[in-house]
Protein backbone atom coordinates (compact mmCIF):
# COMPACT_ATOMS: atom_id res chain seq x y z
CA UNK A 1 0.00 0.00 0.00
CA UNK A 2 1.84 2.98 -0.91
CA UNK A 3 0.81 5.75 1.85
CA UNK A 4 2.24 9.52 2.11
CA UNK A 5 3.39 10.89 5.28
CA UNK A 6 2.00 14.67 5.14
CA UNK A 7 3.13 16.87 7.85
CA UNK A 8 0.85 19.48 10.03
CA UNK A 9 1.35 23.07 8.89
CA UNK A 10 2.90 24.50 12.30
CA UNK A 11 5.54 21.43 11.81
CA UNK A 12 7.17 23.59 8.85
CA UNK A 13 8.04 26.50 11.42
CA UNK A 14 9.41 24.01 13.95
CA UNK A 15 11.46 22.23 10.94
CA UNK A 16 12.58 25.68 9.84
CA UNK A 17 13.57 27.40 13.04
CA UNK A 18 16.01 30.28 12.22
CA UNK A 19 19.81 29.61 13.33
CA UNK A 20 20.86 31.79 16.55
CA UNK A 21 24.19 32.67 17.35
CA UNK A 22 25.38 33.57 21.17
CA UNK A 23 26.27 37.61 21.56
CA UNK A 24 27.63 38.68 24.29
CA UNK A 25 26.65 42.40 25.77
CA UNK A 26 27.17 44.62 27.95
CA UNK A 27 25.52 47.42 30.10
CA UNK A 28 27.61 50.68 29.56
CA UNK A 29 25.84 52.34 32.54
CA UNK A 30 24.64 51.47 35.79
CA UNK A 31 21.46 52.31 37.01
CA UNK A 32 18.97 52.39 39.78
CA UNK A 33 16.33 51.14 36.84
CA UNK A 34 18.04 49.11 34.22
CA UNK A 35 16.53 49.11 30.77
CA UNK A 36 15.37 45.70 28.97
CA UNK A 37 18.15 44.35 26.85
CA UNK A 38 17.63 44.05 23.24
CA UNK A 39 14.82 41.87 22.20
CA UNK A 40 12.49 40.56 19.73
CA UNK A 41 9.14 41.73 20.13
CA UNK A 42 7.46 38.83 17.75
CA UNK A 43 8.10 34.98 16.91
CA UNK A 44 8.60 36.57 13.05
CA UNK A 45 10.92 39.58 14.41
CA UNK A 46 13.92 39.82 12.41
CA UNK A 47 15.12 42.97 14.00
CA UNK A 48 16.02 43.62 18.12
CA UNK A 49 14.58 46.64 19.28
CA UNK A 50 16.67 49.07 21.09
CA UNK A 51 15.74 51.44 23.69
CA UNK A 52 16.90 54.88 24.15
CA UNK A 53 19.08 55.04 27.63
CA UNK A 54 18.87 58.49 29.01
CA UNK A 55 19.16 60.51 31.59
CA UNK A 56 16.12 63.29 30.97
CA UNK A 57 13.95 63.17 28.73
CA UNK A 58 14.88 64.78 24.88
CA UNK A 59 13.07 67.02 22.80
CA UNK A 60 14.00 66.66 19.15
CA UNK A 61 13.09 69.84 16.95
CA UNK A 62 12.02 69.79 13.42
CA UNK A 63 15.27 68.86 11.37
CA UNK A 64 17.18 68.07 14.47
CA UNK A 65 19.69 65.69 14.92
CA UNK A 66 20.91 64.34 18.12
CA UNK A 67 22.82 61.18 19.27
CA UNK A 68 20.63 59.03 20.97
CA UNK A 69 22.57 56.37 23.76
CA UNK A 70 21.80 53.13 24.45
CA UNK A 71 23.50 51.90 27.12
CA UNK A 72 24.70 48.89 25.74
CA UNK A 73 27.99 47.52 24.08
CA UNK A 74 28.08 43.98 22.34
CA UNK A 75 30.96 41.74 21.28
CA UNK A 76 29.52 40.37 17.84
CA UNK A 77 31.39 37.06 16.35
CA UNK A 78 34.24 37.56 13.65
CA UNK A 79 31.87 36.94 10.28
CA UNK A 80 28.49 39.27 11.93
CA UNK A 81 27.52 42.76 11.99
CA UNK A 82 24.50 44.40 13.51
CA UNK A 83 22.80 46.68 11.56
CA UNK A 84 20.69 49.54 12.92
CA UNK A 85 17.76 50.31 11.32
CA UNK A 86 14.57 52.82 12.04
CA UNK A 87 11.31 51.66 13.39
CA UNK A 88 8.83 52.13 11.02
CA UNK A 89 5.93 52.52 13.75
CA UNK A 90 8.27 55.80 15.08
CA UNK A 91 9.06 56.98 11.13
CA UNK A 92 5.16 57.01 10.29
CA UNK A 93 3.75 58.56 13.29
CA UNK A 94 6.57 61.22 14.50
CA UNK A 95 8.56 61.79 11.24
CA UNK A 96 11.74 60.16 13.51
CA UNK A 97 15.19 58.86 10.65
CA UNK A 98 18.23 57.39 11.29
CA UNK A 99 20.69 59.37 8.64
CA UNK A 100 23.21 56.53 8.34
CA UNK A 101 20.48 53.91 7.80
CA UNK A 102 21.08 51.06 7.55
CA UNK A 103 24.07 51.77 10.76
CA UNK A 104 26.42 49.22 10.94
CA UNK A 105 28.13 47.90 14.01
CA UNK A 106 31.20 46.08 13.05
CA UNK A 107 32.59 42.96 14.93
CA UNK A 108 35.80 44.67 16.57
CA UNK A 109 33.52 47.75 17.94
CA UNK A 110 33.17 47.56 21.60
CA UNK A 111 31.16 50.62 22.21
CA UNK A 112 28.32 52.07 23.12
CA UNK A 113 25.57 51.45 20.18
CA UNK A 114 24.35 54.93 19.73
CA UNK A 115 21.31 55.84 17.21
CA UNK A 116 22.18 59.00 14.88
CA UNK A 117 18.31 60.20 14.84
CA UNK A 118 16.82 63.03 13.13
CA UNK A 119 12.76 64.47 12.94
CA UNK A 120 11.78 64.99 9.96
CA UNK A 121 8.91 65.60 11.06
CA UNK A 122 7.15 69.18 11.19
CA UNK A 123 6.59 68.97 14.83
CA UNK A 124 8.77 68.44 17.92
CA UNK A 125 9.11 65.19 19.17
CA UNK A 126 9.81 63.77 22.85
CA UNK A 127 12.42 60.75 23.25
CA UNK A 128 12.14 59.21 26.65
CA UNK A 129 14.51 56.88 28.81
CA UNK A 130 13.01 53.68 27.60
CA UNK A 131 11.38 54.11 24.79
CA UNK A 132 12.03 52.22 21.83
CA UNK A 133 14.12 54.06 18.94
CA UNK A 134 15.63 51.84 16.54
CA UNK A 135 16.15 48.05 15.70
CA UNK A 136 19.19 45.75 15.58
CA UNK A 137 19.41 43.35 13.10
CA UNK A 138 22.50 40.63 13.38
CA UNK A 139 23.84 39.45 9.61
CA UNK A 140 26.24 37.37 8.58
CA UNK A 141 28.92 39.02 6.32
CA UNK A 142 31.36 38.07 3.63
CA UNK A 143 34.69 39.56 2.72
CA UNK A 144 35.58 40.97 -0.48
CA UNK A 145 38.51 40.37 -2.77
CA UNK A 146 38.77 42.22 -5.46
CA UNK A 147 40.21 40.90 -8.69
CA UNK A 148 40.54 43.68 -11.54
CA UNK A 149 40.20 43.27 -15.12
CA UNK A 150 39.99 44.53 -18.11
CA UNK A 151 36.49 44.23 -18.89
CA UNK A 152 33.39 43.10 -16.71
CA UNK A 153 31.45 40.43 -18.35
CA UNK A 154 27.83 42.03 -20.08
CA UNK A 155 24.60 41.10 -18.99
CA UNK A 156 21.17 42.64 -20.48
CA UNK A 157 20.98 45.39 -18.30
CA UNK A 158 24.92 46.82 -18.99
CA UNK A 159 25.21 50.07 -17.53
CA UNK A 160 21.50 50.84 -17.20
CA UNK A 161 20.91 52.42 -13.68
CA UNK A 162 18.93 55.25 -12.10
CA UNK A 163 15.36 54.47 -13.13
CA UNK A 164 16.61 52.52 -16.81
CA UNK A 165 14.52 50.05 -15.96
CA UNK A 166 11.27 52.26 -15.70
CA UNK A 167 11.91 53.30 -19.19
CA UNK A 168 12.60 50.12 -20.76
CA UNK A 169 9.76 48.53 -19.57
CA UNK A 170 7.14 51.00 -21.20
CA UNK A 171 5.55 50.18 -24.28
CA UNK A 172 6.96 51.88 -27.68
CA UNK A 173 4.32 52.83 -30.51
Amino acid sequence: MNQRFILPPFAFILLARMEEIRIQIKRVRMSREPLALPAYMTEGSAGMDLSADLDQDLLLAPLERTLIPTGIAVALPWGFEAQIRPRSGLALKEGIALINSPGTIDSDYRGEIQIIAINLGNKPVLIRRGQRVAQMVVQRVCRAQWQEVGELPPTVRLDGGFGHTDESSKVKG
